[in-house]
């Protein structure tokens, strides 16, 4: 039959309890954590108790066999030891035959069912330990337990002195536990021989089984040999009860294959134990087998029938049992005695029988009463019952203080986990001792002759590995894996054992959430006591004596110096509450506090140390090692510094990348390159590969936050160790994973920020060069591991420190580009959008940058250009680098719809045609230099693709100010383009009439795209070229209106336009502060027009009409003289305040000379003005009388007589000369000389 698992209690009630009886939970009740448990009432104390079977392997029972009165046990019965379809798998177990506990039981239960090691339950061990403790207060027996911590958890195995001490005086092992022994508890040790009145009880109650399963309740006839069988069946009794003791654990040869060895709940753990698969390690992950077959003795298997959570009061309970239980009373299971009726029950058999019951949860006791072997009745006892029977009367409350006193005891004092304690109790003392062996064993030359440390050392790895696999995990966890993991490590020879160090190592490692917000390490306040260690640390507080318990590790004469703790009587047990209360325990227990990482770096670099273990443990178990090129850890690795000439510049670039995309390409396929000799698929070759990529996140990680705190020689230096280590990666690995491909497209997208930030930041050079070389010794060892496999020379053209801007610019482009080629081997481009998005916009941003460069370089060389007035071959290859780029990089913008800085893009190419249309401005003389039609085209080009940009925005509410950079840089070179062409007219190719049109379509589109009404800081600007614009094309026409002869139609339309844009001119000039001059010079020029149309005049009153107009306009021209004289004032004025330097935001400096040269034409024209005023009025007022004219004529010859005695004066300061203007413009203004 196969085994069964069972949620609830083995058996249902029948019925309601009687009264202050037992009252049994039924199968459904059991499965319910909520449920209370089965509870005693004995003289009103009450004692809780709940059972749940977590496993068992016994058949479905079958009713007992009640035997016949006379019936002869001494006789055996024809099924004696033989198998049995009613026996199931177990066999002879199942009757009991062997109940001495073996040394590992409770391991074997504890790697079954490893989710309740560590927290939930206290103690885990076998019911005959558990019951032994419960009975020490009442029994004169020895008592010799080994005792381990693992998290809260207890675990109890029997340590069989008389069996350890015969195996040391045959093998010379725990030698020194018999010196110790013999030295201080008993000095005459000698090996007790049990009675054969012990082997007769244990026959006739094997055969009394047999019997009660057989079901004919007579014996059957049997050799007249019959003895034989029951002598070697005693002896077979013999050898199985006693627990064949190991020696030192030593690592075996053989390799595990099979993953599933460990299955919770179903099977028991098989000898060859596997470590469990840690986090994200590979499925196949194998571990040297810990014991051969032949070793299954030693327990590490769970060999127990049946394993049974037990609630006992608050104190939970693992434990394994082996008791027959059978159907066929008045309940459905009921256990099954044999007693001599001439020895009555005494309270040990009493407690025994009641204790088995309840951690069985069977209702009822059968108990069968013989004489010297011969049947005489059968009684029926309720479980309830058990405590109340005649000569064997015990407390139930008082079981109850004893087990939890013990608990209290030992959990106060059994403090470290991986250390074995010894509780000892020698036979007819009161005095209960604990030891801690592992202490002991240190002071001896050989710390691992404790048997107990390797099953101790991979329980602790079994239970941080089932927690680190949980998917719910919670991070408040993480403190009790970390201290779990810790204490493996320590308790391991890393020689013998480098497979569970190095996962414990990368478990410890996996631990660290490298990319967490350093806010969340603080959110969680049970992570954050003041301890860093759990209970493993000697820390822990002792319970006070007075307060807490007698025990004490005092040395007055009755004590032993070398206990960790002394209980001085047994009587003290069954004290209520005499110690610590469980609960107490359990929240004064130091919780197992998760290290805090005050920032990214802390955490980073005890990630690494834990790989650096890790890889130590798994390099140290490659038998390779001789085949390896000897190299020191110690010492430094050079970082070869390559000059850009020696290296071949971009053209070796391209080279790299080439062979690294081939690389790139062969990863797919699973090529496979080792140094080391590791094989494939081994748990050398998996876990190193875990470590490498463990490592290369935690050096991308500190790249980062360098970059962030602007370190950038150091993030240089940590980028190149990520690479380095994916390089490794990349060689031993067969099957390239997306994710480990992902990985290695974001360090290289690092690693082009990191190259461009060197590249602008080159001021900086010798600090970043300094933290670029310097390496930790940590690093110099990983390195040294990396090594051992590959050359780590993959990624060497991303990660040199160059001193050459072009060639920063470049890694940084090819470090992008390898990080989108990278997206393109599989589908990560579509898994990783975001990525993908950012490794695009860096790729056009670099290539901007890119072209920036190059653009640069080529207006450098054209300014540079003197003797030769060609454009040279070099500025050309310039220009084609820079564009390539430009369009490059717009292409990549495009493709991820980034309408910004696609415009951005398009803006700086319009900018390079305008660099090369400047380049063929210098062709020719320029006594003769005309506007060239190169010139004319790259200026068009320009114009094509400032206009892209506009297309490409759509509207200014997506990015306003690239909006208005975009037409700023439009207009600009409409106006260049139409400037040069007025100033430079190519009359050798065109006809004026063309050019002229050609100029005036050009200044109306500059003016279309120069946005003199919106406010902003470019406003002023606008305004000045708007102005400037209105000006040139007021000119222009006034040029052409002097120029030209015949069709009047189009003079007049000149004088209009003329007139139009002089107007325009002044409004928007008289709105700045800082073009005073420019306002002169249009007003001035407006003068002359005025000028020029009084010649073409024949009669008075029209000329009379023009001057009036014309002097009006130089009264208007006050502001401009006001602004000039401010700026006089504040200059003059400036040294001696302090001689502070002007500010920041000052108008530019006042042209002297220019203004100098404009007051003096202001002062002839308008000294001919009113002169040729003067005149006409003169002439005029001899024809006709008017009041009107008469005052006009006296103001004006007095401003006239004024301006010639101020004009005569040579000696007056410009400062003066204006002040006399500004006095005559306001007499002007007022005597209305220039009023109609």
């Amino acid at each position: 039959m196969g085994d069964s698992k069972e949620a609830g209690a083995e058996c249902p009630p029948a019925g309601a309890a009687a009264r202050g009886g037992l009252s049994l939970l039924s199968q459904g009740e059991s499965e319910d954590p909520s449920a209370q448990g089965s509870a005693l009432f004995l003289g009103g104390n009450e004692v809780k108790s709940r059972a749940v079977v977590k496993y068992s392997s016994a058949p479905p029972r079958t009713a007992f066999a009640r035997l016949e009165e006379k019936t002869d046990l001494k006789l055996p019965p024809a099924n004696w030891l033989r198998e049995s379809a009613k026996l199931g798998p177990a066999g002879t177990t199942i009757l009991g035959n062997s109940k001495k506990s073996k040394p590992f039981s409770s391991f074997g239960m504890a790697y079954d069912f490893i989710d309740s090691v560590g927290n939930d339950v206290d103690v885990v061990s076998d019911s005959e330990n558990i019951k032994k403790l419960l009975k020490i207060p009442y029994s004169k027996s020895h008592v010799s337990m080994a005792v381990h911590r693992i998290g809260r958890t207890l675990l109890l195995d029997e340590l069989d002195i008389q069996e350890l001490f015969m195996r040391s005086s045959q093998t010379g092992d725990w030698t020194w536990l018999k010196e110790f022994y013999q030295r201080l508890i008993d000095q005459k040790w000698q090996r007790k021989k049990k009675s054969k009145e012990h082997w007769y009880q244990k026959a006739i109650l094997s055969k009394f089984l047999y019997y009660s399963i057989n079901g004919d309740g007579a014996a059957q006839p049997v050799p007249s040999t019959a003895e034989q069988p029951e002598s070697s069946s005693s002896d077979q009794t013999n050898d199985s009860d006693g627990a064949s003791w190991p020696a030192p654990f030593e690592m075996p040869s053989s390799v595990s294959e099979d993953p599933s060895a460990s299955s919770q709940g179903s099977e028991p753990l098989e000898p060859s134990y596997i470590v469990g698969h840690v986090a994200s390690a590979p499925k196949e992950q194998n571990l040297t087998t810990l014991f051969n077959d032949g070793e299954n003795s030693q327990g590490l298997k769970n060999d127990f029938v049946r394993n049974i959570l037990w609630t006992f009061e608050d104190i939970h309970m693992l434990v394994g049992s082996n008791m027959p239980i059978f159907g066929g009373g008045r309940y459905p299971a009921v256990s099954l005695r044999l007693r001599d009726n001439n020895k009555p029950i005494n309270v040990l058999t009493g407690i025994d029988y009641w204790l088995d019951n309840l951690i069985c949860n069977v209702p009822e006791l059968v108990m069968c009463f013989h004489v010297n072997g011969i049947v005489q009745k059968y009684e029926m006892i309720k479980t309830e019952e058990i405590p109340n029977l005649e000569n064997s009367n015990f407390s139930t409350k008082v079981i109850k203080d004893i087990a939890q006193n013990i608990l209290s005891f030992l959990k106060s004092n059994c403090t470290k986990e991986g250390h074995t304690y010894w509780l000892f109790k020698a036979s007819g003392s009161d005095i209960v001792k604990l030891y801690d062996l592992t202490t002991l064993c240190e002071e001896t030359e050989d710390k691992y002759q404790n048997p107990f440390t390797m099953p101790v050392a991979i329980l602790l790895y079994k239970v941080a590995c089932n927690m680190m696999m949980k998917k719910n995990q919670n991070k408040k966890h993480y403190g009790t894996i970390r201290t779990l993991l810790l204490n493996c490590v320590k308790l391991l020879d890393k020689s013998r054992h480098p497979q569970i160090i190095a996962s414990a190592n990368y478990m410890l490692s996996e631990l660290f959430q490298l990319d967490e917000p350093k806010k969340e390490e603080s959110s969680e306040s049970p992570l954050n006591e003041n301890s860093d260690e759990s209970y493993s640390e000697e820390e822990e507080e002792m319970p006070d004596s007075d307060e807490n318990g007698s025990y004490s590790t005092s040395s007055d004469p009755s004590d032993d110096n070398k206990a960790v703790a002394i209980i001085k009587s047994v009587g003290e047990l069954s004290v209520p509450e005499k110690y610590k209360s469980i609960h107490q325990i359990r929240v004064s227990m130091p919780s197992c506090t998760f290290p805090v990482c005050h920032d990214t770096e802390e955490r980073c670099r005890l990630v690494l140390s834990y790989v650096l273990e890790g890889l130590k443990s798994v390099d140290s178990s490659i038998k390779k090692e001789s085949d390896l090129p000897a190299a020191d850890p110690n010492t430094p690795i050079p970082l070869k510094y390559e000059d850009e000439s020696t290296r071949g510049g971009p053209e070796g670039l391209e080279k790299q990348m080439a062979l690294f995309l081939d690389k790139m390409g062969s990863l797919q396929k699973g090529n496979y390159s080792s140094q080391s000799g590791m094989i494939p698929g081994s748990w050398q070759h998996k876990m190193k590969l875990q470590l490498i990529l463990k490592s290369s996140k935690a050096y991308y990680v500190l790249s980062d936050a360098a970059m962030s705190l602007q370190k950038y020689g150091r993030a240089l230096r940590y980028i190149k160790l990520a690479l380095q280590s994916h390089d490794t990666y990349c060689c031993l690995c067969t099957n390239m994973l997306s994710e480990v491909l992902l990985f290695l497209s974001q360090y290289l997208t690092l690693c082009g920020d990191i190259q461009l930030m060197l590249a602008q930041n080159a001021n900086n050079r010798a600090a970043h060069l300094e933290e670029f070389n310097y390496q930790t010794k940590e690093d110099q060892e990983i390195l040294h591991s990396l090594h051992r496999e590959s050359s780590c020379q993959g990624f060497a053209w991303a990660t040199d420190l160059s001193t050459d801007l072009e060639s920063q610019l470049s890694v940084s482009c090819k470090c992008y580009e390898a990080a989108n080629e990278i997206l393109q081997f599989s589908d990560l481009k579509s898994q990783n959008p975001e990525h993908y998005v950012q490794v695009l916009k860096r790729m056009g941003n670099i290539r901007n940058e890119m072209g920036v460069f190059y653009m640069n370089q080529a207006a450098a060389l054209q300014s540079e250009r003197v003797v030769s007035k060609s454009v040279s071959t070099a500025e050309q290859q310039l220009w084609k680098k820079s564009f390539s780029c430009f369009e490059k990089g717009i292409h990549n913008f495009e493709s991820i719809d980034d309408a910004t800085n696609a415009a951005l893009l398009l803006c700086n190419t319009g900018r390079l045609m305008r660099i090369c249309a400047q380049a063929h401005c210098g062709a020719g003389d320029e006594f003769k230099r005309e506007f060239s039609p190169e010139e004319g085209l790259y200026y068009n080009k320009a114009v094509d693709y400032y206009l892209k940009a506009l297309r490409s925005l759509g509207t200014r509410d997506i990015h306003p100010a690239v909006w208005d950079s975009v037409n700023w840089e439009l207009s600009t070179t409409y106006f260049t383009m139409a400037t040069l062409q007025q100033d430079y007219a190519p009359l050798s190719r065109k006809a004026q009439e063309q050019i002229e049109k050609e100029v005036s379509e050009a200044m109306m589109k500059s003016l279309k795209y120069c946005d003199v009404d919106s406010v902003s800081a470019r406003q002023p600007l606008c305004q000045y070229r708007a102005a400037t614009i209105h000006h040139r094309l007021a000119s222009m026409y006034h040029s052409c209106l002097r120029n030209q002869v015949g069709d009047e139609h189009l003079r007049k339309q000149h004088r209009v336009l003329a007139d139009l844009h002089y107007s325009k001119a002044v409004k928007l000039f008289q709105l700045l502060k800082d073009a005073p001059c420019e306002l002169l010079r249009v007003q001035l020029e407006r003068v002359a027009f005025a000028e020029f149309q009084m010649t073409s005049q024949n009669s008075n009153v029209g000329k009379l009409k023009t001057l009036s107009g014309a002097l009006d306009i130089m009264v208007r021209t006050k502001h401009a003289f006001q602004l000039i004289r401010k700026e006089l004032v504040e200059e003059f004025d400036q040294p001696k305040s302090d001689e502070s330097p002007p500010a920041a935001d000052s108008s530019p400096s006042l042209n002297r000379e220019e203004v100098i040269k404009l007051l003096s034409i202001f002062e002839s024209r308008l000294s001919f003005l009113l002169l040729q005023s003067i005149k006409l009025l003169s002439s005029t007022k001899k024809k006709t009388s008017n009041t009107d004219e008469d005052g006009v004529l006296k103001t004006n010859k007095q401003i006239y007589s004024q301006l010639l005695r101020a004009t005569a004066n040579k000696n007056a300061t410009l400062l003066e000369r204006i002040d006399v203007l500004l006095h005559l413009l306001d007499q002007l203004a007022r005597g209305g000389g220039g009023v109609q």
